[in-house]
């Protein structure tokens, strides 16, 4: 009986284990949706890991001074399950992006 109990238990466990956690962390604390951004610029660097996907870009200002922005995407398999490969974006491809900056502190 004890046997079955704790095959039981370790069955359980690998069930919970295998499903994926809801988010390690909200959007509200690394963004703020009331400052919106978009910026043009050539891709730099492009980190293809857990939890979540970087990419690097060059962006010119009117005076044309270069900023290096790093960018947060969703996790690489999120990203694969939207139709992304690690070849969907190279370094030297020409960018636009939006979304919402994070606060400055």
């Amino acid at each position: 009986m004890k046997t079955k109990l704790a095959l039981g238990i370790a069955a359980l466990g690998m069930v919970l284990a295998s499903v994926p956690a809801i988010a390690h962390h909200s959007f509200a604390a690394e963004f703020d949706s009331n400052k919106p951004i978009k910026l043009t610029g050539s891709v730099t660097k492009i980190e293809w890991m857990n939890p979540h996907a970087y990419f690097y870009i060059d962006v010119k200002d009117a005076s044309g001074k270069v900023t290096n922005w790093g960018l947060e995407m969703g996790s690489p398999n999120g990203l694969m399950r939207q139709g992304w490969t690690r070849n969907s974006m190279k370094i030297g491809d020409e960018v636009t992006v939006e979304g919402s900056a994070a606060p400055v502190t």
